[in-house]
């Protein structure tokens, strides 16, 4: 998680989509995607939409963790410009990590909402 939130501020997918299982389905406001090629695509259309784009995850908690899988809840918050305009938005995060057949961990599912 430190390494996708960190890594997610290159606005590269290539950076990140190594930490994200093939097989993985997003939640976001705009709806579900799944797959690296639909997951892709949503990310590369927030950053084009989202001028100087900066994201962050803070107050991670490990609500779960196994030989195989793990979950984490976090806030998440996110400043950018639209046009020139400053804006700002945040919201709560849901993270299921698997272990895969390579040994490596990676995000198979993401779910992101706006805060209650």
């Amino acid at each position: 998680m430190d390494a996708y939130g960190r890594d997610i501020n290159l606005h590269d997918f290539g950076r990140i989509a190594s930490l994200i299982s093939p097989e993985a389905t997003f939640w976001f406001t705009d709806g579900t995607h799944h797959g690296l090629h639909d997951i892709r695509a949503a990310f590369e259309t927030t950053w084009r939409q989202l001028e100087n784009e900066v994201y962050g995850l803070k107050d991670i908690a490990w609500v779960a963790r196994g030989r195989f899988s793990a979950c984490c809840t976090y806030r998440f918050f996110w400043t950018a410009e639209i046009n020139g305009n400053g804006i700002a938005g945040g919201g709560l995060g849901t993270t299921v990590l698997r272990k895969e057949d390579d040994g490596l961990w990676r995000i198979i599912h993401e779910h992101l909402s706006k805060a209650p």
